[in-house]
């Protein structure tokens, strides 16, 4: 299974998301990288994000966030138990 550009747009754009706050969320302005501003929109359609160009974390999106951020430590932490 490979993970798809666009799909990778989206997380890093979740990732963009402060956990530590509901009121605080973020702008993707008009001259951001094209890609980063489909990736937003389609966070938007996917009901993830409030706005088209940002807003904040839906409680779907906000879940969705924790998961990644949680899935990332894990993958970045060094293991003595990898084989």
């Amino acid at each position: 299974m490979t993970i798809k550009q666009y799909l990778i747009e989206e997380i890093e754009v979740l990732l963009q998301f402060p956990l530590n706050s509901t009121q605080a969320g973020i702008k993707v302005h008009h001259n951001a990288r094209q890609e980063m501003i489909d990736a937003t929109e389609n966070l938007y359609k996917k009901g993830l994000i409030s706005q088209h160009d940002g807003g904040y974390l839906t409680d779907l999106g906000y879940e969705a966030a924790e998961h990644l951020q949680h899935a990332l430590q894990i993958i970045r932490s060094e293991s003595s138990e990898i084989a």
